[in-house]
């Protein structure tokens, strides 16, 4: 990759924009609130997309947000602005002030829990900035895009490639006397092309994503590998309807984890919007199935010190020997549910699928015959009853080998039988999500695809 070179993004100094902060929860309480809380972000980026070896869009970004709550007792109000010059951030406390005097009260309403609030704070090495020119990180978009063009003659099209570079800050301060400050940087490559065989067309893509851009594979290798998966997909062919195991590969296997989290999450749970409704205590996975959440690990997407509302993340366990430990909660939803905030007001933080200890390969051998999926489609996944149907294309398996491409099909459940169904969880972990899995390989579902 290119070297990285200081930061050269303009920010002032943390200190100035806390003191946004603090001067706007003191402007607040001026006015009579009882608890106050605001957040404050300013990020700058740029964006380079080229495409059929041409440079496309170059973009430069910058962003600033400041959004602040108030509480008249449990009567709340909140309003925000992109604009932090100090007539502007008072009519935004004026505002907020005024909305509160118009809401419902509402006893589950006002800041986190004081004893919840985070006071110690890691070093998590999440700020590296990259020092790219425009020129250079057009060069590096094209050398993307060329190195899938020209990886085979199949390769017809281009769907694009992209440079993009992002740094922050963000600062969350409340009444309790929490003022923190974050910086964060996150950098992506990414590579789509287009693949023509026989009067049949795909098209797949692939990408790397680091805080670091030192850390991020090589342009010439996303490229390749967005051309080499496009050229595997030619040639598709249709499944007559069937059950069959079903094995998903990471990057699409994390969504399933998705839907696990989407269901435990305190909304869902306070608004009785789950399939998985009271389940704390409840086997839902095979027993060897642990998830874990580990929020501290340096220069990962996930990791924090604190939530959206300043209270403490810890290590957890959300799975212990496929039991579920607890549910997904910040404030306002643990207030609903007679409990307390697990620190998940702004998501969940690096959480991870233990593995059975077998690669990829060997997760197909085990499979059999049956259906390997690549790519899913459509929103087909009923947190509330928990059918699942979406549509998916991947490659049928048989005795442990890939055959050819399929496409045109959909693969239906019911996500408590693919939960419990799931047999082997690869060595193959995708850490470019904050949730990170294998290969996910599930017992039995329904293929439906031509009669």
């Amino acid at each position: 990759m290119n070297k990285i070179h200081p930061d050269i993004l303009a920010f002032p100094d943390a200190e100035s924009f806390k003191n946004i902060v603090a001067d706007t929860l003191k402007m607040a309480i001026a006015k009579g609130a009882t608890q106050v809380e605001a957040g404050l972000s300013v990020s700058q980026g740029l964006s380079i997309a080229a495409r059929m070896r041409e440079v496309e869009t170059i973009e430069h970004q910058q962003d600033n947000g400041l959004g602040i709550s108030v509480y008249f007792g449990q009567h709340k109000g909140s309003a925000s602005t992109s604009n932090l010059n100090p007539e502007a951030i008072r009519k935004t406390v004026e505002a907020a002030c005024n909305i509160a005097k118009y809401t419902s009260e509402d006893p589950c309403a006002g800041l986190a829990d004081k004893d919840l609030i985070a006071t110690e704070f890691k070093a998590l090495d999440l700020y590296h900035p990259w020092h790219i020119s425009p020129e250079a990180a057009i060069e590096l978009a094209l050398e993307c895009e060329s190195a899938a063009l020209d990886f085979d003659p199949r390769i017809v099209n281009s769907e694009g490639a992209s440079v993009d570079i992002s740094a922050g800050v963000s600062v969350y301060g409340n009444t309790h006397g929490f003022l923190q400050a974050q910086h964060k940087t996150r950098h992506s490559l990414s590579c789509s092309v287009i693949g023509e065989a026989d009067g049949s067309m795909q098209r797949d893509y692939w990408y790397d994503i680091s805080r670091n851009a030192s850390h991020l594979a090589t342009a010439k290798a996303i490229g390749e590998k967005a051309a080499d998966r496009t050229v595997k997909r030619l040639g598709a062919r249709k499944l007559k309807t069937r059950s069959a195991p079903v094995m998903f590969v990471p990057e699409v296997a994390r969504s399933i984890i998705g839907h696990f989290t989407s269901a435990i999450s305190g909304s869902a749970q306070y608004r009785k919007a789950s399939f998985l409704l009271d389940a704390v205590g409840s086997q839902i996975f095979p027993e060897f199935m642990q998830l874990i959440e580990s929020p501290f690990e340096k220069q990962s997407l996930g990791s924090a010190n604190f939530d959206s509302e300043g209270v403490a993340i810890k290590a957890a366990s959300l799975v212990t020997d496929g039991v579920i430990q607890n549910y997904l909660l910040d404030s306002y939803a643990a207030r609903k549910l007679n409990l307390k905030s697990t620190g998940h007001g702004s998501g969940i933080h690096n959480l991870t699928l233990n593995n059975t200890g077998k690669s990829f390969n060997q997760c197909l051998k085990t499979m059999h015959t049956g259906l390997l999926v690549t790519e899913l489609m459509g929103q087909g996944a009923n947190t509330v009853t928990g059918d699942y149907s979406r549509g998916a294309a991947g490659f049928w398996v048989e005795n442990g080998e890939i055959l050819y491409p399929v496409e045109e099909i959909t693969i239906a459940a019911n996500l408590k039988d693919m939960f419990m169904g799931i047999s082997e969880v690869g060595n193959d972990i995708d850490k470019l999500s904050n949730i990170r899995t294998g290969s996910i390989l599930i017992d039995n579902m329904t293929i439906a695809g031509s009669d």
